[in-house]
């Protein structure tokens, strides 16, 4: 009786009446597609989830942790003051992963200025001008009457609606003026790296759902795939069939018998292939058909970009690069309205690191409209009358278009009217990429850990393959 078919509780061949041969040849296969099955489920899991660092305080784990190698370091499963647990690959690598995007996505579409361009700076001038309307006037007012109250209050109600007709008339051209020196100096104000790496790293929700949803179909072939531990199933188990019959077992039972079967080997090729024994080849044989089906998931979906000859590639071009034209719209349509948005651009321009520079251009493009606008009647009037001061006027329309520029240009009916202008533009320049380059994107992402998902379907094979050993012996 073999004990390859006999596991620790059952023997199978007296079970079911069939030789070990059977047994393994419909056991094996059954289990490699299962370890390959969870091992692909799981690893994509891995990729995306959890959101954020999940764990608990294991003793010992902060003294060791300074001694480890740098590759185990790194691994998400780690946290300060000794705490163990695990976080998503992508959401871990949260600034990397944005930097990527910024680097293999949106760089390659364009520059800000293009997507500054497509959200009409003229329109959102005149939006801004509407809501600041009133409190321009207010604000002219209070300068005029600060300034000379009462002469102001002697001036005859028709010259002070003059004065208050040509700057309501007037200030969408200083709004747009403002919004033009912008674009002109949008790469100093704007650094569109910096902007979505830091709004992915405090949102890595969001980045797993751009990296999800530009790829669904390609994460579920990933899990399916992992069917093909079947045939690699059947590979291992004629291979330890091979090993069974031409080891001292079967040799012992032809000796006693002559028509079992054995498969006489050289002694030497006889030594080297029963140096291990049959309980190390099936885990072996596990881990190796976790680890193949990952790679052939990985370099399906991803390899080549350009359509190939099928002696050189059997699927002929990856399905990431194959789906490129739908990709694309997918793509275009989260970046839009999650990353390159109206709010986090104006974000980045009146909070980020050139906010001061925003400030003085549109405060240097207010006053240089005002004095184009209301120069003549202003100076006529400073010179005469002196009750106005221009410069503080200027000043306070600056400020004026400023702030209320964020409750213009963070309101969600704007961001959504001009996320569809971006959307439309993305996508077609998406749509334009190589294939090679527009699943790099994707790729680069996965690239970064796929040694840790390799690493993961050898261990997840090995534990399988230990299951099995047990179920049905080695």
């Amino acid at each position: 009786m073999s004990t390859l078919a006999a596991g620790v509780f059952l023997d199978w061949e007296e079970l079911t009446g069939q030789s070990k041969f059977v047994v393994d040849l419909i056991s094996i296969p059954i289990f490699s597609a299962f370890a390959g099955l969870i091992t692909n489920w799981t690893g994509v899991i891995m990729l995306l989830a959890p959101i954020h660092f999940t764990g608990f305080y294991l003793p010992g784990v902060k003294r060791i942790f300074p001694f480890l190698p740098r590759k185990l370091q790194i691994l998400p499963c780690w946290a300060p003051d000794g705490i163990i647990g695990f976080q998503g690959f992508i959401p871990c690598r949260a600034e990397k992963m944005a930097s990527i995007i910024v680097d293999k996505a949106i760089y390659r579409i364009g520059g800000i200025s293009d997507f500054y361009k497509e959200l009409d700076p003229d329109a959102l001038a005149d939006s801004i001008a509407e809501k600041a309307r009133p409190d321009v006037r207010r604000l002219a007012t209070d300068v005029i009457e600060k300034e000379h109250k009462a002469l102001w209050n002697t001036l005859p109600g028709p010259v002070k609606n003059q004065v208050m007709d040509v700057v309501d008339a007037e200030l969408p051209a200083v709004s747009r003026r403002a919004f033009k020196k912008i674009g002109e100096n949008i790469d100093e104000l704007l650094d569109v790296k910096l902007m979505t790496i830091q709004y992915l790293r405090s949102n890595p929700d969001i980045l797993v759902s751009i990296i999800k949803n530009m790829a669904v179909p390609e994460l579920r072939f990933m899990v399916r795939i992992g069917m093909l531990g079947a045939p690699f199933g059947v590979i291992l188990a004629l291979w330890l069939s091979f090993l069974h019959y031409s080891g001292e077992h079967a040799k012992h039972a032809h000796e006693l018998d002559p028509s079992a079967a054995y498969i006489a080997l050289p002694g030497f090729l006889d030594s080297a292939l029963h140096f291990f024994p049959a309980w190390l080849w099936v885990l072996l044989g596990g881990a190796m058909i976790g680890i193949i089906v990952n790679i052939i998931a990985i370099k399906v979906v991803f390899e080549p970009g350009d359509p190939q000859p099928r002696y050189k590639y059997l699927w002929k071009q990856g399905l990431f690069a194959r789906r490129q034209h739908e990709a694309a719209a997918e793509t275009a349509q989260q970046l839009s309205v999650e990353v390159l948005t109206v709010s986090n651009f104006t974000n980045e321009m009146l909070n980020g690191s050139g906010a001061d520079k925003t400030r003085a251009y549109v405060e240097a493009a207010v006053a240089e409209e005002a004095n184009r606008i209301l120069g003549p009647f202003m100076t006529m009037a400073k010179n005469s009358f002196g009750f106005v001061d221009v410069d503080e006027l200027e000043r306070g329309a600056g400020v004026a278009v400023i702030d209320f520029a964020p409750s213009v240009l963070y309101s969600d009916e704007l961001n959504k009217e001009k996320s569809k202008a971006i959307e439309t533009f993305a996508t077609e320049k998406f749509r334009a990429l190589k294939p090679d380059d527009f699943g790099e994107m994707l790729y680069s992402a996965i690239e970064q850990d796929a040694w840790l998902l390799y690493a993961h379907g050898g261990l997840l094979g090995i534990i399988v393959g230990a299951i099995h050993i047990l179920i049905f012996g080695a």
